[in-house]
């Protein structure tokens, strides 16, 4: 059933992903501002790849050019596969938390220079340790949550692929 809905109304499941990724970002949002938790630089990296893959999907579910829906889901897998990566990083760094607890200063310095940091401060605002676990939910932490996130995304990503090129 849900193959059948992807294949006879892509522009609604894309719709979907990026409405989706914009309450995840609301929520981390929320959880930054009203309950006061920082968020880490890998944390920063995977809002990045939200933003992405909300921005691209929207641009997939605004056209309803077949060629753009590929390139779009082919992106969409590739940014999502990354924060899929960051995700899981984050998540082995919790379970398993090095001596001097540190997620790279390189990757934060990249974060700081980064355009859109100046652009939207808000929202790209951080400096929290990724080894903390600050909120659970079901027993997963927040890097775990957003690892299963980006799979899912990942995983429908990569069906509709398969879905729209196994029919050329």
């Amino acid at each position: 059933m849900l193959l059948n809905w992807i294949d006879r109304a892509p522009r609604r499941v894309w719709l979907l992903v990026c409405l989706g990724c914009i309450g995840l970002l609301a929520f981390g949002l929320y959880l930054q501002h009203v309950v006061g938790l920082e968020p880490c630089p890998m944390c920063i990296v995977q809002r990045y790849a939200l933003v992405l893959v909300a921005i691209i999907a929207g641009l997939v579910s605004a056209s309803g050019k077949k060629s753009l829906q590929i390139g779009g889901a082919f992106l969409v897998l590739l940014v999502a596969g990354f924060g899929a990566f960051v995700a899981a990083r984050q998540s082995f760094l919790q379970w398993y938390p090095p001596e001097v607890a540190t997620c790279g200063r390189d990757l934060y310095g990249m974060i700081e220079t980064f355009p859109l940091k100046r652009a939207i401060p808000m929202i790209f605002k951080g400096g929290g340790d990724c080894t903390v676990i600050d909120w659970t939910f079901l027993g997963g932490s927040i890097a775990n949550w957003s690892f299963i996130c980006f799979a899912l995304i990942t995983l429908l990503a990569l069906v509709f692929l398969a879905r729209k090129l196994s029919r050329r």
